[in-house]
C-alpha cells in the first residue's frame, strides 16, 4: 500500500517501450521481460530464486507479472 492508504496498480510497474527488448512488455523500465520471468517460472525457478539471479527485481513485482499476463490472456488490455 502506498503512503495514502490505496492499493498500488500492479500494472503500473510494466513498461512498454519499442526502444527496449523490441517492445516487449519489462518490469520498471528494466531489461527484463514478463516474458522472461515467465519462463523461468515455467522452467522451475521460485520466486526466491528468480529474485537471488536477478536483484533488480522485487517481490512485488511477481504481482505484476501475472496481472500482465492474466490481461493479455483475457484481452483485458491497459
Amino acid at each position: 500500500m502506498n503512503g495514502q492508504g490505496l492499493a498500488e496498480n500492479p500494472l503500473s510497474r510494466i513498461s512498454l517501450d519499442p526502444a527496449r527488448r523490441s517492445g516487449q512488455a519489462c518490469i520498471r523500465d528494466l531489461r527484463i521481460t514478463v516474458k522472461d520471468v515467465l519462463e523461468y517460472l515455467a522452467g522451475g525457478m521460485t520466486e526466491q530464486e528468480i529474485l537471488a539471479e536477478f536483484p533488480d527485481l522485487q517481490r512485488e513485482d511477481f504481482a505484476a507479472i501475472y496481472a500482465y499476463a492474466a490481461s493479455e490472456l483475457t484481452g483485458a488490455h491497459r
